[in-house]
């Protein structure tokens, strides 16, 4: 079957891809391979010093998601040079993009900003950087930084938004609403500052119309990127106790790569997917344990593809000026 796409999805579809990969989004951009070096700049969250609540998101544990705050923390320059030696036997020669990785990367006053973003903009191998903050902690002061700094180098803010739901916001502890995000996008767009949205599929409560209703939210608020986790559990967090319990259950693999494709089909063909699923190291995960089988899970989503003959905006409705 001959799959009909938009002049815009040309590129990646004739690569021989379904989506729109990150990888294959920075070899475009960069006309290399490009690999972020996972961060920690030493920030907290304001869910968890307690200017907005404590106690962290219920899902929350840093180390598990963050490669950089699994060891004692040491220098930015000292990370980064480790990271890139690790990162360079894998792949070989590559570029490279600092990624401030874990806890709330634009909390902190502006001059501690400035000089912590500057440690990886120091390497001439270094083309970017990635920040991972919340749409609470971004006020207009720093966007302007990040604007004139997107000027010279690639500049990427990774906001939190994991569902437009206020009640799963509350549920996880997350110390906003959505209205937060919808007063960060209406000040970050227009700056030269790629965009991307985290997204957590399997929240206690939500539906799958529910699911679709946020991911359409992500393509109405314009952002350039989505990364797309699954709810697992890791230890040490309020989540962790409550699968213990009983309280909460965490998704099938068939349902979340049915539900994964069903997303894919109605982005535009031109946000990049940054990521389809999220684990944690076996020494603090829970589960699900299919999540932990990375290679079949993405054997899962290629299939799942092709079985229903289809690709990323496949059904996405929008504008039909750049439709081929």
């Amino acid at each position: 079957m001959q799959i009909e796409r938009s002049a815009a999805a040309a590129d990646w579809y004739s690569a021989g891809l379904k989506y729109y990969r990150q990888s294959f989004h920075y070899r475009k951009k960069f006309g290399c391979r490009v690999q972020k070096i996972s961060l920690d700049g030493g920030f907290s969250c304001p869910n968890v010093d307690g200017t907005v609540t404590t106690g962290g998101c219920t899902f929350c544990d840093n180390r598990s998601f963050s490669p950089s705050r699994r060891t004692k923390r040491v220098p930015l320059a000292e990370q980064f040079e480790v990271g890139r030696s690790r990162v360079h036997k894998r792949y070989g020669d590559c570029k490279y993009l600092g990624y401030f990785q874990p806890a709330t990367n634009t909390f902190a006053p502006l001059e501690k900003l400035k000089e912590t973003y500057a440690v990886p903009l120091r390497y001439d191998d270094v083309v970017g950087i990635v920040i991972g903050t919340r749409p609470d902690c971004v006020p207009n002061e720093t966007l302007d930084y990040l604007e004139e700094l997107a000027k010279s180098t690639y500049v990427c803010l990774e906001y939190g938004m994991q569902t437009m739901h206020d009640a799963s916001l509350d549920w996880m502890n997350r110390g906003h609403h959505h209205d937060s995000l919808l007063d960060a996008m209406e000040r970050s767009r227009g700056r030269g500052i790629e965009l991307s949205a985290h997204l957590i599929l399997g929240l206690p409560n939500e539906t799958h119309s529910m699911m679709m209703d946020s991911v359409r939210e992500v393509i109405r608020l314009g952002f350039d990127g989505i990364k797309i986790h699954n709810l697992y559990a890791v230890e040490h967090t309020k989540l962790a106790e409550q699968l213990k319990r009983g309280e909460v259950e965490l998704m099938e693999r068939d349902e979340y790569v049915s539900l994964v494709v069903d997303i894919l089909e109605i982005l535009p063909e031109t946000m990049v997917i940054e990521r389809l699923s999220g684990d944690a190291p076996t020494r603090f995960f829970l589960g699900p344990a299919w999540s932990h089988d990375k290679p079949e899970l993405q054997v899962a989503f290629e299939k799942e593809l092709e079985s229903r003959a289809t690709f990323q905006s496949k059904f996405y409705v929008g504008s039909k000026e750049d439709q081929g």
